[in-house]
């Protein structure tokens, strides 16, 4: 993936690189922005394992820094580590476990850590570890600790409906994405029962919206987002469950999305390929 100033014949030039090195490129994704910002995604045959620190090395001397990219390569091969962080609404963890289970994820769930009991068996049903943080206003700063030390090297966090709010502290010594979701009411409808008093306004959409954790509260990079439509016949319990629908697949898609690679940052936006 890369992203640099947008100008003539950058296509021309990676691939160019790669038939040089005799690297087979099987899929291409690309975008400009009106702001003049270039955005590419490319697939290509991996090198051996002998070949590939050389072949980074000449691709940033030779074409990242004389075309300003920022630039990663990533091996697909490799499975990416996650940890999923919950309190007790079981709705997100559920859809994120079967996907594991039917290798639809992208990713490894190693482990599940919760500030409640209530979701241990069914985590340590599918052969994950569980591991209970209770977080109080007294305990917050020991229970981040301690949640940092468990979370360990990983490359993603995964927010699935964890209610708790991570502080700049921890995020900052976390060192690796983190997504979080949550309902699409914000700011209208904040704080405690968001769908009740969405219902009295009478709602005709209920979304939901992922994004990468910033130390800004429900401000980070949005990944996806959906909505549906609802009506007057709609009652409090039926936005909640629909809602919930909602949010699984919203956060499933935006962690897939992660996992392949297919997230690049643009400032404060996203572009996914």
């Amino acid at each position: 993936m890369l992203a640099c100033p947008d100008r003539p014949g950058l296509i021309a030039t990676v691939s160019g690189f790669l038939a040089e090195a005799g690297l087979n490129i099987v899929d291409v994704d690309q975008h400009s922005t009106a702001a003049g910002r270039f955005f590419m995604r490319m697939v290509f045959d991996s090198p051996g394992t002998a070949e590939r620190d050389a072949l980074e090395e000449r691709f940033a001397r030779e074409i990242a820094a004389p075309f300003e990219m920022d630039h990663s390569f990533n091996e697909s091969a490799i499975r990416k580590r996650v940890v999923v962080m919950v309190s007790r609404e079981d709705h997100c963890l559920s859809d994120l476990l079967w996907r594991r289970r039917n290798d639809h994820l992208g990713g490894d769930i190693v482990a599940v850590i919760s500030n409640h009991e209530d979701l241990r068996s069914e985590v340590e049903a599918v052969g994950l570890p569980f591991h209970h943080v209770p977080v109080s206003r007294e305990t917050k700063e020991e229970a981040e600790r301690r949640a940092l030390e468990l979370i360990g090297d990983v490359d993603l966090l995964v927010l699935a409906r964890y209610m708790q709010i991570l502080s700049p502290t921890f995020l900052e010594a976390l060192g690796t994405p983190a997504i979080n979701i949550h309902h699409s009411f914000l700011p209208a409808f904040v704080g405690a029962d968001p769908y009740a008093r969405a219902h009295e306004r009478g709602v005709k959409l209920i979304g939901a919206t992922a994004h990468y954790v910033t130390a800004e509260l429900d401000a980070g990079p949005i990944i996806d987002q959906d909505v549906v439509r609802v009506g007057h016949e709609d009652e409090v319990a039926d936005l909640v469950r629909i809602g919930r629908d909602v949010e699984r697949l919203v956060l499933a898609r935006a962690v897939t999305a992660h996992l392949e690679d297919r997230v690049l940052l643009d400032g404060g936006r996203t572009v996914v390929f």
